[in-house]
Order: C-alpha cells, then sequence, then structure tokens
C-alpha cells in the first residue's frame, strides 16, 4: 500500500472559465504512491482543536493534535494545494500567489517542507452515444514521466514557466498507450490536465503531548460578474440580499470552498472548533452553516462560528457580494 502519510490542508480546485471556486481542506491522515493521495483514518491522534480564519485574501489555521497513545508516532505530513487546470480563463485567480505563499510552523518553529507534483487527466467515456470527458480525473503522473516530462513541466500552470501548449506536443509524441484513453483528438493540442503540488514534512507527535501545527497561504478565489440565481442555494443567499439583486440587478462576487469533512478522519471529533469569516467593507458575504454553532457577527466585518465535539458531515462555500 506504500508509505503512511499524514494529509494536511488541501485545496481542491477546479475552473469553469468565469465561474471558478477553489476548495481548501481540513487535515486527514493518507498515503502517496503511484496511485496518488488517499485519506486514511488515524485512531492514536486526534484534532483537539481547529482555529480557521478565512477571508479573500488569506486562510489561517492553528491545529492542535493530541497523541493518545504511550508511544512517539512519526508520521509525514502531506499539504495538497489545489488540482489547478493546464488551460484557464483569463480571470483564473493568480495561482503564482498561492504557489509562493504557503507558510507552516509546527510549535512555533517554521518549518521548510518539501514540494511534489502531480497530474490529473480526465478518461474519455461515452455519454448519450457520444465520446466526452469522465467528471472525476485520474492520477497520470507516471505517464507524464514516461514521456520525458519533468517536474517543471508539469508545474506549468502554478508557475506560468512551461508552455502549456508545449507540454501538450510532448503528450501527442509519446508512444505511451496508456494515453489513448485521455486523449479525444490527436490532431488538436487541447489536451485538459490539472497539476496539483503537494508539500510535505516529517512530524514527531510525541507520546501523550500535544502538537500545534500552523499553516497559512493566500487562497485560489474564483467568481463572475454575477451572482445569478442558479447560485443562491450554494451559498444561502438570504431573501434581502435576494431581493436587493432583483432590485438592483446581479451583483459581481468571489467564492470559495473550504472541505472540512476531512476533518472527520482523526481519532475523536474535534474538540474546539472556531470559523471565522471576515470580508471587504465593501461586500457582503454570504454562507451556509450546517452545524450545532451559531453565526455571530463579532465586528462589521467579521462573523463568528463556535462549535464543540464536532464532527464535520459538511463542506463549507463562501460568496463575497459586491455591494
Amino acid at each position: 500500500m506504500g508509505k503512511r502519510y499524514f494529509m494536511c490542508s488541501s485545496q481542491l480546485a477546479c475552473a469553469v472559465l468565469l465561474a471558478m471556486t477553489a476548495a481548501q481542506a481540513n487535515d486527514s491522515t493518507g498515503y502517496i504512491g503511484t496511485g496518488g493521495v488517499e485519506y486514511l483514518k488515524n485512531k492514536n491522534i486526534s484534532m483537539h482543536s481547529e482555529d480557521l480564519y478565512i477571508s479573500k485574501d488569506k486562510i489561517r489555521v492553528n491545529y492542535e493534535f493530541k497523541n493518545l497513545s504511550n508511544k512517539d508516532i512519526t508520521e509525514t505530513i502531506l499539504f495538497p494545494m489545489p488540482a489547478v487546470p493546464s488551460f484557464t480563463g483569463s480571470d483564473f485567480a493568480d495561482t503564482s500567489e498561492t504557489y509562493n505563499n504557503f507558510k507552516l510552523w509546527v510549535n512555533g518553529k517554521p518549518i521548510d517542507p518539501e514540494l511534489h507534483v502531480r497530474t490529473f487527466m480526465y478518461p474519455i467515456v461515452v455519454k448519450d452515444s457520444d465520446r466526452t470527458y469522465a467528471n472525476t480525473s485520474v492520477d497520470t503522473t507516471e505517464i507524464f514521466k514516461s514521456c520525458g516530462l519533468n517536474e517543471a513541466d508539469m508545474m506549468g500552470p502554478w508557475t506560468y514557466q512551461v508552455d502549456t501548449e508545449y507540454v501538450n506536443q510532448r503528450l501527442l509524441d509519446c508512444n505511451n498507450k496508456a494515453l489513448d484513453k485521455f486523449i479525444y483528438d490527436r490532431e488538436s493540442l487541447y489536451i485538459p490536465w490539472d497539476s496539483q503540488v503537494i508539500y510535505s514534512w516529517e512530524q514527531k507527535f510525541k507520546a501523550n503531548a500535544t502538537t500545534k501545527i500552523k499553516h497559512s497561504y493566500t487562497p485560489l478565489v474564483g467568481g463572475s460578474v454575477h451572482l445569478g440565481q442558479e447560485g443562491f442555494p450554494n451559498f444561502c443567499v438570504d431573501a434581502s440580499t435576494q431581493r436587493g439583486f432583483h432590485k438592483n440587478g446581479s451583483r459581481p462576487y468571489h467564492a470559495l470552498s473550504y472541505i472540512l469533512t476531512t476533518g472527520a478522519n482523526w481519532a475523536k471529533p474535534i474538540s474546539n472548533f472556531k470559523l471565522t469569516v471576515e470580508r471587504d467593507p465593501n461586500e457582503l458575504v454570504s454562507f451556509c452553516w450546517k452545524g450545532k454553532g451559531k453565526v455571530t457577527k463579532v465586528s462589521a466585518t467579521t462573523f463568528e462560528i463556535k462549535e464543540t465535539n464536532f464532527m464535520p458531515t459538511h463542506d463549507f462555500d463562501v460568496a463575497f457580494i459586491m455591494k
């Protein structure tokens, strides 16, 4: 099965030209192999607390993990960034800004993690007698490597240092038959694939002790020139805001998604959970919350939710809407 790993806060991003929402995620255990990252449940370590701050400009998370066993446990922690598409619209988020701003501290000390890159492609399937791409991608890192592409090439969607057409031409010229189920038209340079950056570091969790992990980064934020009615349920847009839309027309917005459900992959529920959402003064903020905690407005631009013994069963989508 490969070496065991911890999974630490990810973003899984997808884009549909003008409307893109990036998803970030809670820590989870897992391992990485040729098939990619997989998640496991860790029975010896609990997430004692999580303090999560979300804004358009920054995501900041403070964790306290408790080793429940009588032995030290050393794991490899993984922090996967979003899977970013190789072809993006002109208004896609600045991936280099996110890639260059991941910061990490363990027990107050800065850590320099290792960097890994993986690629994903979408198999061709038949739907209603038509050939199209599947909705779920497959890890194709080893295929890319077999075609002579290195990590710098695969990181092109993040760094903008490698032309996507160069990578796609290498794939077209490659004689790896495994590519046949991913390439729709060998006469076209349009080959959809995603690039994911994963950070990792070795972490010792001392027996019967608490380990504090903090990380911060600039999120990938999507959005559009207007938030239509079809988007209202995703962000639980309230009736008064909807009336304002009908009266004044739709408004530009930004959005991101944070994956909370991987926080359930620990020995116990999260003992103490706090979520803080901050908007700009010229914005409205709208989101759904399905936990037991109440949404409290703690300042003119800041909202807070607190939970105890929290077992995440839903993810968190938030829209920042221009007034």
